[in-house]
């Protein structure tokens, strides 16, 4: 059986790495990718859902951000508070199962009040996931394997969000292939899309939880204040989440609008930009975390603490040119081009986030500090499709790649001067 081991306080990290804690690392990152490859699929999705609806590009807007983002990240926080006091396996069982029938119901759903409902819910369960699994990783493996194993988790996760986006147009078609009389494709995708909880709940099965550790004394999981904790270190963490939520605006500006503005843009056909956004989903994804992961090794040593602010400061600012020219692209491939560069930049920007909370947040508070941290980047993540839908509407007439630079240059600029400040902060 693969592990998860239940450690609680007792150790703030394992000796050892074994392979069934790397073996249960891989398939959290396999469920946590299957997951999120709804997000792109409903990217792809977004021209068909808003024919079926006729809603406007600000409400499509509100569907990636309030309803897949900010809503799902609110109610997530109770979950994870859940996974500090019990059995992290029946947690993520559940959400597996809960994942799969709020898909295939949001297909289901006959008006988009309901299906607004719909994706609201299944994102909880993908939220919720998140910050369980990085409480999990230092109890499954040393903390000399801690980065890399943090990084293999989230190449996981992009490689399954990618799919979305590569084969939804492929998905999308074959749907329309089964799907019966007088059903629109879009719903038999996302029922097809939900099937995949059966053989993750299967495999889900398997997952062993151990003991957990004894609390040291007057420091339980249960009752460890997160408070006084936040109190201690407020002016380091809200300079993090301007340099974090800068980024998150930015990078949820462009991407969950992408496919539509480039169909708009340029009548692109949608298999063929599926596959490319997949590609460059996966490929900045991955090379990200790798440049990330050899960076991080090799700054440490010479600029300390201030390594990892100086990542996401870099990768700002030479986000900014990027959105300028993908705002006044001419045609498709370069269009493509500057999105493959931005989500590189940002990607890697964004790559160490999660080992920068892990240095700071003890043992006993990280699922619930890993939540509300995601409930907090996920009211930032919500601006940017709000911003891009909202200006698109009312200020550039449907250009929505114009919208994109316009709501995502000042995001990077405060996100640019938020990482400098800490940048300067760890180095002084």
């Amino acid at each position: 059986m693969v592990a998860i081991a239940d450690t609680g306080h007792l150790s703030d990290s394992r000796a050892t790495t074994t392979p069934a804690g790397v073996w249960a690392v891989a398939f959290l990152g396999i469920t946590a990718g299957t997951q999120m490859s709804d997000r792109g699929l409903q990217s792809i999705l977004s021209p068909a859902i808003q024919q079926s609806f006729g809603v406007s590009d600000a409400v499509i807007g509100a569907l990636h951000g309030i309803a897949g983002i900010l809503v799902a990240s609110a109610l997530a926080v109770p979950l994870a508070r859940l996974a500090d006091r019990h059995s992290r396996k029946s947690i993520l069982l559940g959400l597996i199962l809960l994942w799969g029938l709020l898909t295939a119901l949001s297909g289901l759903a006959p008006n988009f009040e309901l299906f607004f409902i719909g994706r609201a819910a299944s994102g909880i369960t993908e939220f919720a996931m998140i910050p369980v699994v990085y409480s999990l990783i230092p109890d499954l493996v040393s903390d000399r394997h801690r980065v890399p194993a943090n990084l293999f988790f989230a190449a996981l996760m992009a490689t399954g969000a990618s799919a979305g986006f590569y084969f939804g147009g492929n998905l999308l078609e074959f749907a329309g292939t089964i799907a019966p009389a007088g059903t629109e494709a879009w719903r038999v995708a996302l029922l097809c899309l939900s099937l995949l909880a059966l053989p993750l709940l299967g495999a889900g099965l398997f997952l062993h939880d151990t003991a957990r550790g004894v609390a040291a004394p007057g420091e339980s999981g249960a009752t460890a204040a997160l408070l006084p904790f936040f109190q201690s270190h407020r002016q380091r963490i809200l300079l993090f989440l301007g340099a974090a939520g800068g980024l998150a605006i930015a990078v949820q500006a462009v991407a969950p609008l992408a496919a539509l503005g480039l169909v708009r843009r340029f009548a692109s056909d949608l298999v063929p930009t599926g596959h490319a956004l997949g590609l460059i989903t996966l490929a900045t994804s991955l090379g990200s975390l790798a440049v990330a992961g050899i960076v991080d090794r090799f700054l440490r040593p010479r600029f300390g603490e201030a390594s990892r602010p100086l990542v996401m400061a870099t990768g700002a600012l030479l986000a900014i040119p990027c959105l300028i020219w993908l705002g006044a692209a001419a045609g498709e491939h370069q269009a493509l081009t500057m999105i493959a560069l931005f989500l590189a930049l940002t990607s890697t920007a964004n790559a160490l986030i999660p080992t920068i909370l892990q240095d700071i947040i003890p043992a006993e508070l990280r699922a619930r500090s890993f939540a509300l941290y995601s409930f907090v980047i996920a009211a930032f993540c919500a601006v940017g499709p709000l911003l891009t839908g909202g200006l698109s509407d009312h200020a550039v007439g449907g250009n929505l790649l114009l919208a994109m630079a316009m709501a995502g240059v000042p995001a990077l600029a405060a996100a640019t001067l938020s990482a400098g400040f800490m940048v300067r902060r760890r180095a002084a």
